[in-house]
């Protein structure tokens, strides 16, 4: 059901200093590190921790991605949470900077939360 969660951190850097350690007590370490985000994990970047505009204020959202099976899934998410009234982020597409087959579509839920759902398989 999870793919992956990510919280919003006031400082970054302070932020870094601290789940590369405890995290790596646990046995994860820091896989990705893409200067406004820094994701965690064993194999794959499960946990990510970000910066910027979304981490400031006192109701920081979280980022939540819901696995798919299939961009077709991941497209009919999408339209789903758009027809109960979420906000779009970014529709379904292709994010090679994540890997050549990640397939993910962004929504604001109604609290504010940047919610996505993601497949691993491509656009196919």
């Amino acid at each position: 059901m999870i793919d992956h969660f990510g919280i919003n951190c006031a400082d970054l850097a302070a932020s870094a200093r601290f789940y590369d350690g405890v995290l790596g007590v646990l046995g994860h370490r820091r896989l990705m590190d893409h200067g406004v985000a820094i994701g965690y994990g064993t194999d794959t970047p499960d946990f990510w921790i970000s910066g910027g505009d979304a981490a400031s204020g006192p109701n920081r959202e979280i980022h939540l991605g819901f696995a798919a099976d299939s961009a077709d899934t991941v497209r009919r998410w999408y339209a789903t949470a758009l027809e109960l009234g979420a906000e779009s982020l970014h529709e379904p597409r292709l994010w090679p900077q994540y890997h050549a087959a990640y397939f993910g579509g962004f929504v604001r839920d109604p609290d504010g939360n940047n919610v996505e759902a993601v497949c691993h398989h491509g656009d196919g």
